[in-house]
């Protein structure tokens, strides 16, 4: 009875019915040929209707259907998925240029206002050079200034060339130096033609015979040696172009080097309110001295005032916001402060011939000459004594 049991056992059960391949002869043929394409294509269906063996299909992640139009730079063109076989290192595009650079238009202000400023200034350089009657203390400082603001003028718009035209460290410090030069001879200027006024007023009986023409011509050429020193600083190695962390706001200028013009100029804008100041006093000595004529000086000083008023107005208006803004900045500030105070600092110089030049009779008289060949009634031909209102 045991042995029969045991026999029983380890008889094999028969396997049960495949279902599958009842299932597979009950297909259709076409449905196995296209199960069995799949199968072997790793499961992804391929396109069978692109007419070009290279047409890559949308469902196929080893083929770029947007190819990278820069293969040779890593980085350029990355999407954000990974994509095999290809290695994106960051998002930053190094391609080259290909087109303009684009233009700002604080660049453009600049240099439209460097072209107004050589244009103003290279007329009055023309009529005192072409007048032989102005050729006294007072008009070789004019001259100064203009040739100084004419120099300033034509370095904005060499700064917009070099940047968009020519590049280079060499053109960028000339640029530079053409610039501080220029600024710091008008400044300078600005201040001997105070200095002269004064003097005029202080000492008028011996002022004619004291300061000669010769005397004038040495104060304008130790002004201009000065301003060509600090001109060829940039050149000569005050410059931050090994190291940007020394940057002012006025690249490649050094930090230092910003702070000590900016307080120069607060020095000289400091001495020049003080010998305006002084000449007020002495315009007020003068007309309170004389009372013969006291009602023409004193509409005469009224006068002189207001110029002064002009004069320390517009010059602290320009060039204190730039100084203060030297001193206290630097190149982490953003550009547009920077552009802001320069191109209010150039616009001293665009108003230097009108406070300076063209207020003068005599230089009037020069343009009248040189346009149309006439005097108006109004200007008489024969040169005029200074006034306190010529301050």
């Amino acid at each position: 009875m045991v042995s029969r049991l045991l026999i029983i056992s380890i008889q094999p059960i028969p396997p049960p019915p495949s279902s599958s391949s009842s299932s597979l002869t009950s297909l259709h043929p076409d449905m196995i040929l296209s199960l069995a394409a799949a199968m072997s294509s790793g499961g992804i269906p391929q396109n069978t209707t692109s007419s070009s063996p290279f047409d890559p299909s949308p469902l196929d992640p080893w083929l770029d259907p947007y190819p990278d139009p820069y293969p040779d730079l890593p980085g350029v063109n990355a999407s954000s998925s990974d994509v095999p076989g290809r290695t994106y290192t960051s998002d930053l595009d190094l391609r080259p240029l290909t087109s303009q650079q684009d233009v700002s238009p604080w660049d453009v202000a600049l240099c439209v206002t460097g072209t107004l400023i050589a244009c103003e200034n290279a007329l009055v350089i023309a009529v005192l050079f072409y007048t032989p009657t102005l050729r006294a203390p007072m008009f070789i400082l004019i001259g100064s200034l203009a040739f100084a603001d004419l120099l300033a003028g034509l370095g904005l718009i060499l700064n917009f060339v070099f940047t968009y035209l020519v590049e280079g460290e060499v053109v960028t410090l000339v640029a530079t130096g053409i610039l501080i030069a220029a600024f710091s001879a008008s400044i300078l200027n600005i201040l001997a033609i105070t200095v002269d006024r004064y003097l005029s007023l202080y000492n008028a009986l011996t002022y004619h015979t004291e300061r000669t023409v010769l005397f004038t011509y040495l104060v304008v050429g130790v002004i201009w040696l000065v301003c060509l020193v600090l001109g060829v600083l940039p050149a000569l190695g005050w410059n931050c172009l090994d190291d940007q962390s020394t940057c002012s706001v006025c690249r490649p200028v050094t930090k230092s080097n910003a702070v000590a013009l900016a307080v120069f100029f607060l020095l000289v804008f400091a001495l020049m309110m003080q010998l305006y100041l002084q000449i007020c006093r002495i315009a007020f000595r003068h007309a309170q001295q004389i009372a013969v004529q006291h009602q023409f000086l004193a509409m005469s000083t009224t006068k002189g005032v207001q110029t002064l008023s002009v004069i320390l107005g517009a010059f602290a208006t320009c060039w204190l916001p730039f100084a203060m803004y030297s001193i206290v900045a630097d190149s982490s500030y953003p550009i547009i402060y920077t552009y802001s105070t320069v191109l209010l600092a150039a616009c001293n110089s665009v108003i230097n011939p009108v406070i300076y030049a063209f207020r003068n009779p005599d230089i009037q008289k020069g343009l009248w000459l040189a346009c149309c060949g006439c005097v108006p009634s109004n200007l008489s031909l024969r040169p005029r004594a200074r006034t306190s209102s010529d301050v």
